[in-house]
């Protein structure tokens, strides 16, 4: 049986665990990506590449809709993301919008849009002549 010093407790000799998150360098839990990927029934077996693949995939996703969320916020003076900036970056990106096409935000209200139909139509000024309507 192994005599252990007051430093050399059996825990202290084991290499410290690194999560999968931090071995691919990401946020999002790569663990609970794959609990869920395997909960799901997607598929009978699920590799842990898949895991760590659709967690960075989600990362971009949300890091990309935060930005432009946050610029919508700045160009309305805002120091918070509301569920307005959210619809306002999704809805004014090409590639966001058409992957969000069915999906509606809570409170985000709606684009500001006016039918081209429905403004008032632009007059050409006639030349004016001389027409007075007293005569002399």
């Amino acid at each position: 049986m192994p005599v252990y010093t007051s430093d050399e407790s059996p825990a202290k000799m084991r290499a410290k665990s690194k999560t999968r998150s931090k071995r691919a360098g990401l946020a999002l839990p790569v663990g609970r990506i794959h609990r869920i990927l395997k909960n799901g029934n997607y598929a009978p077996r699920i590799g842990s590449g898949a895991a760590v693949y659709m967690t960075a995939v989600l990362e971009y996703l949300a890091a990309e809709i935060l930005e432009l969320s946050a610029k919508a916020a700045e160009d309305n003076q805002r120091n918070r993301i509301s569920p307005r900036h959210i619809l306002l970056a999704v809805r004014n990106d090409d590639e966001l919008n058409k992957m969000l096409n069915g999906v509606t935000i809570s409170q985000g209200g709606v684009i500001p849009h006016i039918e081209q139909q429905l403004l008032p139509k632009k007059t050409k000024n006639p030349q004016k002549t001389n027409q007075s309507s007293q005569e002399y």
